[in-house]
């Protein structure tokens, strides 16, 4: 005999680009969204009864007209928007998820340093991410983050005192090149907030306590990143960081006859360490 456990479905990769356009200019914004739904469900998974079925094209078509019509200015407004659409209109749902990342475009800079209204450029592949879900009747969960964040320190970096083994070759270092790519994830603690000011916050504080972190290791550094935002942002109650550490390796151009003071490395981003945490408040 089987039973089914557990099943979710619905459609992934929904891409979107939206334009608001005013006398002075123009604002893109360019999402991919993903939906997925829970409930009953049962009869179509083993009875192919599809009686239930949101068809996932419908899904598709619900996030273009939606993105239509929705006043939202953030991504975090459009996916509890869509949630709150695919519950009421679905009571055979019992739960409904979105994820939502966009792609950053800025206006583009002309030779006078004045942005162009209308001309825009990528010049980062840094996204921004949140995840929204809520139950029949239940309240919003709203996770939210960014991906690819590439961040690079030339100094105030070291990793020494590590266990060493017969098989160790690294050398220790005081002064080594720290590069990686963040990748964050934070619990907000209520559902309505300005969610476009909170992450330019949180974004700017990353940042801010990376550069002027005296790093040990990437943990160390990991850690102090994440307790500047629970110390500065009381509208979150966790953060979860992932930061891999690429590599810059020393060159050693001895054999040319060549001393190296510290200004030539191989950059190498495989294989490379990875490492990540969850940070909470403590209550």
């Amino acid at each position: 005999m089987t039973a089914l456990a557990e099943n979710r479905y619905g459609k992934s990769r929904v891409r979107v680009a939206r334009v608001k356009r005013t006398a002075e200019r123009h604002e893109l914004r360019e999402w991919t969204v993903d939906v997925l739904l829970q409930g009953d469900f049962e009869r179509c998974f083993t009875e192919g009864d599809n009686s239930k079925i949101l068809p996932t094209d419908t899904m598709k078509n619900t996030v273009y007209s939606l993105a239509r019509s929705s006043p939202a200015e953030c991504m975090e407004e459009f996916a509890k928007e869509l949630v709150d659409f695919l519950l009421k209109g679905n009571p055979q749902v019992s739960r409904a998820e979105v994820s939502v990342w966009e792609k950053a475009w800025e206006h583009l800079r002309t030779g006078s340093g004045k942005p162009h209204p209308t001309t825009l450029v990528q010049s980062t592949g840094e996204r921004q991410t949140t995840h929204v879900a809520r139950e029949q009747g239940g309240k919003f969960s709203v996770i939210s983050g960014l991906e690819n964040l590439v961040i690079m320190k030339t100094a105030s970096s070291a990793f020494k005192g590590y266990i060493k083994d017969a098989l160790t070759t690294l050398p220790e270092s005081s002064d080594r090149l720290f590069g990686t790519a963040v990748q964050a994830d934070w619990t907000y603690t209520e559902a309505e907030l300005a969610f476009a000011n909170v992450r330019a916050r949180i974004r700017t504080i990353l940042l801010d306590a990376f550069a002027g972190h005296d790093s040990k290791s990437v943990q160390h550094t990991l850690y102090a990143m994440a307790e500047a935002v629970l110390e500065s942002v009381l509208e979150v109650s966790d953060i979860e960081l992932m930061m891999p550490n690429r590599h810059y390796l020393l060159a050693d151009l001895s054999r040319f006859g060549q001393d190296n003071p510290n200004q030539i490395f191989v950059p190498t981003d495989e294989p490379h360490g990875t490492i990540q945490a969850r940070i909470r408040r403590r209550n």
